[in-house]
Order: structure tokens, then C-alpha cells, then sequence
């Protein structure tokens, strides 16, 4: 078709592109062979001819494109994202290069276009990576200047909108800032995996859909008080340009303002306007803007997500609308579209499917564009007449609450995320359902591929899951669950549990806790404050009856004010202090009340006790071996929880004398700290005690056998 004629071109330029930038010294001889091809095809085949020209746009662009740095003792950074106190790195840019600065920014909010005097280290990043060098900092970054006038202006508005945004309440008040300007410094790790489960994700920041819809008020608007065209056009494009300062340029931003602007040309020029060749040519012109967003996933699921309603939607609306009114069947097609176009691309980033994704989208995605506009306004009308501003503000925050409670419901609702294949083999399977789904609205045999596979993966993925729920022991004592990174471990006698640690993030706490059919939790022990062991607390808060803490240390003062907002009883944790679980006592062997600095020397250590037919344990939490020395007599145990995800910081006479059967340790894989240690992994070894980690076996259970000794089960 006609219309499709540019989609080739761009689909070559960005696959090319997405592969030479990856290959440094390859864009040079590219791009010259595509200039060549492109002179030669031009009367022999110009639809060659295109595609030949769009690949040396392109890889042109990468040769041209500024990525060495010389080697200095201090780098002027042009901060290019809102750096906040506290924030480990942040993007920049030297001379046009990006780089990305790990470490601590200035003790004081720096706004983007602020220029910074950075003292440090250039390493190279790896070839593909957006950022050309990474920048580690050998003292504290001084401000130099603000940002230019062309973007003080926009950090001005977002000052006043995120203060008056702080004051409304919930988690409508913490998305409503990246609903309306794009920055989610507001939203926390809870609500942020609440919207991931819910496949909502594209809204917790300003969408390129929003853009369009801006664009188009802004004509309507134009239309009804009778200006020209010419002048509604002028008066959108200026619109967009300071739509995009404002909410930042991320690169669905891009995306849909280089279709709007292409749109606008288009109307200024009385042309009419066709949706593909639009992303098309949009797609190639960011591609020339910025080749690394050939790599970029937010750019691909905008792109694919666009294509995907632009080819979809229309015929699969079609379709519904044999058995649904003609405004159900488009409230559906435009969701569903979008999650088939994306689907094999989300894979990649989470190897599960969002049961309830294109549910929650129906309900959510109206009020999107309203928090947007709405927001938008209040950023103006703060700086004009502030009460006007604040109730502005009041009534965004309505459609902002409304998609949160609907993330929280179905991130909540049962088996909210189905297993997938991961890897290549899921991200084939993944294409294969896209590819047949689009055929199946106009091949008969395509619908009927398309079922056996849905009802051979309902069979292999319930199958296993009803395998795997058989299979776990049923009278489980401890669980480390697979929170990657981190520690997460549970105890649990009768109907009672505890939960000592939460990992680095609340979704895979909450799977976990979901798996095992743990609703509330009796007792939760904050070993310390790291956030591979408090990051996941989002998950327990209104969950928890008591919390023990060790010293205050780093995010404490907001994670207690949560945990006793939830309703728990938070305490601070000391050696001696004890209590029942069900059939089981423990008891804290550490910290001392006095002379132990936060950290991981403080951390809580807990010893499960047991009478008989059960298992005893120790909790070791992240002790270095200096501490773990300085316990108090432990004796024998059955299972003990191994230290710092097996760092070699260890006591092997400590782990002699426990003389546990098994060694639970949690570890993320991969991980870039080398844990376990072969040092550690040998002393277990030396002393009889059987090594099981997370990375390699994922849920971990251990049971008391027919004997009193310790049965292990593992998820694989």
C-alpha cells in the first residue's frame, strides 16, 4: 500500500542504526555505502533508493555525532534531568557528550541546563549505551551556573506544581506530577511495581499521547475563536515546543512531538495527513536527531505502540463490533492493539504477562489525558493567580487517585502476572502470538493457530504452577524468596510469620508473599537499613502488626513513618529482646544497646528456637566477620541464613560452631559483587553446611523431615 511505502526506510534505518551503534568505526564505511547505493538506485529503483538514503542519514549521524572526551581534572557537566539531594547519579552532558555521574550531587536541589564543575574520573561506557562515558566524581560537584533563560522558566513552573502536589494526599498526589510534567521523584517503589504489574507503566510519566491531545485542544480551541490556520498552526507549534521543555524531552515525548510538528507542516501546507508515513518519517528524522535512540526501549515501545494503533485498531474494531457496540469495541481495540505491537518487546524487560493489562488500561486511560491537561493548566495558573492553581491542582488529583487505586487493585488482584519463557525463546514465542493475532483479523487458520497456542500455554503454565504448588512442602518452616539482590526470608509456624528483611524492591516481595498465601505478617525484622534489605518495605506496609528496627541510618525516618501509618508497632531492636512465634520462641543476639555504629555491623541477628519437631535457626542478617565473633555462644542450629549474600567477610568458626545441615542465601545473579565468594562457599563446605541460593534456585523452602532434620524444596 501506498501509505506503508516509508515504513520501510525507517524500519531499515533503525535496524541498521541500532547495529552500527553498537560497532564503533562501522558508521563511517556504512553510511558512505549507503550514500553510494542511494546515488545509484535513484532512477533504477527510488523505493531502494529511500531505503538506501534513510541508512546514511543515519549512520552519517553517528559518525558526526561528538562521543570522545580529552582528559581532564575537572569536567564542566551540563545537567540534563532534575538532580535531587541524595540521588546516587545523574545524566549530563560535556561539550555535547553524554555522560552519566556516579555519585553524590550537590547537598542542594540543580536544576536541568545548570552547568556543574565536576572533579573526577572518565571511563568509557560500554559501545551502544546512549551515554559515551560514565563519571566518577573525586569531590563534591560545584554549581557553576543555572540553566539559560529558555529552560529557567519551565524548572520555575515544575518548582511550584511539585510543592503544590506534595500537599495532596496518597498515591493520586505522588503520580500526579508525572502525569501532568513528566517527574516522577514522587512516586515510590510501591506504586511504581503496582503500575508495572498493571501494565500501566506508560502512565506514570507524560505519555506522547498527551501531546497530541495538547496539540489538538489547542487547534479546537484556535477553530472556535476563529483564527486563521496559519495562525492556529503557528500558535500549536509554539505550544509544543514549550509542551516538550516543560515535561522534559523523554523519548515518547519525542516521539509524538515530531509527529505532532510533522502534522502541523502538513495542515500549514493544506497536505493531508496519513498516520504511518507520519511515524515513519518521524522516526527517521529522531533517528538522525539522535541515533542512540535506536536502542532506547521507552522510543521502541512508544514507536511499536503508535504503529501498532495506527495498523491495528481500525480493522480489530471492526471486528468487535459484531458483538459490541461500536464504543466498546474501540475502548478495547486501542489497548488491546498496543499490547500486541508491544508485547515481544516487554518480554525482554519482564518475562510475565499482565493478566488484567488491557482491563486496566480500558479503565485507566481516559482519565490520563484529563490529569495531563488539567495539571498543565494548574502549572500556569500557580504562577498567575495561585488559589486558582491550587484548585486546579485539587481537581487533577481526581483522574491522577483514580488510575492509582486502579494499578493497586489489579497489581493486587490473584495471579495479577502470568509466567513467561524468558530470553530468546520467550521473545519468539511473544512475536509469533503479535504476528498471529494480526494475521487472525483476516486469515481463518491464523485464528485457529492462534487459540492452540493460547490453550497450550494455559495448559503448560497452569500445569506448572499447579506442579509446583503440589510439590512445596506444606508444613515449610523458612522461605528465602527470590528478590534478587537482596534479603527476604520468612518464618512461619501454624498461622504465624515473620518476615525478616524485604529485599531491594516490593514486586518480587510481593510475588513471593502472594505464592505462599501470606496475608499478614505477625513480626518483621529490619536487620538495617541498606536498601537491598528495606527497598521492598512498600510491599509490608498495612501488612505488618510489629517491626523491629536496628539504628536509625539512611531512609529510616520515612520507612518507620509508613510501617506505623500502616498500623504496626515499630521498635528499635536489641540484643536479649524475644517473643513466641506460633510452636517457635526467638530471641535477638544482636545488636548491643550501646557502642555499635548503623550498618552492617549493626544488624539485627535472630535465633529461632524450637522444643521439638521443628527447626532452629540463626539469622545473620549482613555481619562482618568482626561482629559475628563478637555473638554470644550460639550453639547447633538447623538452618542458618548466611551473611552478606556470601561476601567473604566471615567467621568460619562461627559457621563451625552452628554446624547447620543448610546454608539459605540470598543473591541476585549476575550480581556485580561476586557473591557468594568461593571463600565463603568453602567454608560451608569445610563444615558440612549444604549452599542453597536464590540466584540458582529462586523460592527456597526447608521443612522439618520425618526425623527432625532439615528437607529442602527449590522452585528449580
Amino acid at each position: 500500500m501506498r501509505r506503508h511505502r516509508l515504513a520501510l526506510p525507517a524500519l531499515a534505518a533503525w535496524a541498521v542504526t541500532a547495529v552500527v551503534v553498537g560497532l564503533p568505526g562501522a558508521e563511517l564505511p556504512v553510511a558512505v555505502a549507503g550514500w553510494l547505493a542511494a546515488g545509484i538506485l535513484v532512477l533504477l529503483s527510488p523505493r531502494a533508493a529511500l531505503v538506501a538514503l534513510a541508512v546514511a542519514l543515519c549512520c552519517t549521524s553517528v559518525a558526526l555525532h561528538p562521543r570522545t572526551l580529552p582528559e581532564r581534572d575537572s569536567y564542566a557537566v551540563t545537567v540534563t534531568q532534575t538532580v535531587q539531594p541524595g540521588a546516587g547519579s545523574f545524566e549530563g552532558d560535556i561539550g555535547g557528550v553524554p555522560v552519566l555521574v556516579l555519585g553524590e550531587p550537590p547537598g542542594e536541589r540543580v536544576a536541568i541546563g545548570s552547568v556543574l564543575a565536576v572533579p573526577g574520573e572518565l571511563m568509557p561506557a560500554e559501545p551502544g549505551d546512549d551515554r559515551a562515558y560514565l563519571l566518577f566524581p573525586r569531590g563534591a560537584p560545584e554549581v557553576l551556573s543555572g540553566p539559560p533563560w529558555h529552560l529557567a522558566w519551565a524548572d520555575g513552573l515544575r518548582q511550584r506544581f511539585l510543592t503544590a502536589a506534595d500537599r495532596l494526599p496518597g498515591d493520586g498526589g505522588d503520580l500526579l506530577a508525572g502525569l501532568a510534567i513528566g517527574d516522577t521523584s514522587a512516586v515510590g517503589p510501591r506504586l511504581d511495581a503496582d503500575m508495572k504489574a498493571a501494565s500501566l507503566t506508560h502512565l506514570t510519566a507524560v505519555s506522547g499521547a498527551n501531546c497530541a491531545v495538547v496539540i489538538g485542544l489547542v487547534m479546537l480551541a484556535g477553530g472556535a475563536l476563529g483564527l486563521p490556520r496559519a495562525v492556529r498552526v503557528g500558535l500549536s507549534g509554539a505550544v509544543l515546543v514549550a509542551f516538550v521543555v516543560l515535561v522534559t524531552p523523554e523519548p515518547s515525548v519525542l516521539r509524538a512531538a515530531a509527529m505532532a510538528a510533522l502534522v502541523l507542516l502538513a495542515l500549514g501546507s493544506g497536505r493531508p495527513v496519513q498516520g504511518i508515513p507520519v511515524l515513519s518519517l518521524a522516526v527517521v528524522a529522531l533517528l538522525v536527531a539522535d541515533p542512540w535512540l535506536a536502542r532506547s526501549f521507552g522510543f521502541v515501545l512508544s514507536v511499536l505502540a503508535t504503529g501498532g494503533l495506527l495498523v491495528l485498531a481500525s480493522p480489530l474494531a471492526a471486528r468487535l463490533e459484531r458483538w459490541v457496540p461500536r464504543w466498546l469495541a474501540l475502548t478495547i481495540a486501542v489497548p488491546l492493539s498496543a499490547t500486541v505491537a508491544c508485547q515481544p518487546v516487554i518480554v525482554v524487560l519482564n518475562a510475565a504477562l499482565p493478566t488484567y493489562g488491557v482491563v486496566a488500561n480500558i479503565l485507566a486511560e481516559p482519565a490520563a489525558p484529563v490529569a495531563t491537561v488539567v495539571g498543565l493548566a494548574a502549572c500556569v495558573a500557580l504562577v498567575i493567580v495561585p488559589p486558582v492553581g491550587e484548585l486546579l491542582c485539587a481537581l487533577a488529583w481526581l483522574p491522577s487517585a483514580w488510575i492509582a487505586a486502579v494499578a493497586t487493585y489489579f497489581a493486587r488482584a490473584p495471579a495479577a502476572q502470568l509466567p513467561w519463557p524468558e530470553g530468546l525463546a520467550g521473545v519468539a514465542l511473544a512475536a509469533l502470538a503479535s504476528a498471529l493475532a494480526v494475521l487472525a483479523l483476516r486469515r481463518c487458520w491464523a485464528v485457529l493457530c492462534l487459540a492452540l497456542l493460547v490453550v497450550a500455554y494455559g495448559g503448560v503454565a497452569t500445569g506448572s504452577r499447579i506442579g509446583q504448588a503440589l510439590a512445596r512442602p506444606p508444613d515449610w518452616e523458612l522461605a528465602a524468596c527470590d528478590v534478587g539482590q537482596g534479603d527476604a526470608l520468612l518464618v512461619r509456624s501454624g498461622d504465624a510469620t515473620m518476615l525478616v528483611d524485604t529485599g531491594p524492591d516490593p514486586a518480587p516481595l510481593a510475588e513471593c508473599l502472594a505464592t505462599l498465601g501470606i496475608g499478614r505478617l505477625d513480626l518483621v525484622v529490619l536487620t538495617h537499613w541498606d536498601q537491598d534489605h528495606v527497598g521492598g518495605v512498600d510491599a509490608v506496609v498495612g501488612r505488618a502488626d510489629r517491626v523491629l528496627v536496628g539504628p536509625a541510618d539512611g531512609d529510616a525516618a520515612r520507612i518507620v513513618g509508613a510501617l506505623a501509618a500502616g498500623g504496626a508497632t515499630v521498635e528499635q531492636g536489641v540484643a536479649g529482646l524475644g517473643g513466641v512465634l506460633g510452636s517457635l520462641d526467638w530471641s535477638l543476639l544482636w545488636p548491643p544497646p550501646r557502642g555499635v555504629e548503623p550498618g552492617n555491623g549493626a544488624s539485627l541477628t535472630v535465633r529461632v528456637g524450637c522444643a521439638s519437631g521443628c527447626l532452629t535457626a540463626v539469622l545473620l542478617g549482613d555481619l562482618g566477620e568482626e561482629a559475628q565473633r563478637r555473638l554470644p555462644a550460639v550453639g547447633h542450629v538447623d538452618v542458618v541464613k548466611v551473611s552478606h549474600h556470601g561476601s567473604s567477610d566471615q567467621s568460619e568458626a562461627l559457621y563451625r560452631e552452628l554446624g547447620a545441615t543448610v546454608g539459605l542465601i540470598g543473591v541476585g545473579a549476575g550480581n556485580d559483587y561476586g557473591h557468594p565468594t568461593e571463600r565463603l562457599l568453602g567454608i560451608l563446605s569445610a563444615v558440612g553446611t549444604l549452599a542453597e541460593r536464590t540466584d540458582e534456585h529462586g523460592l527456597i523452602l526447608v521443612a522439618p523431615g520425618p526425623d527432625g532434620s532439615a528437607t529442602v524444596w527449590t522452585e528449580r
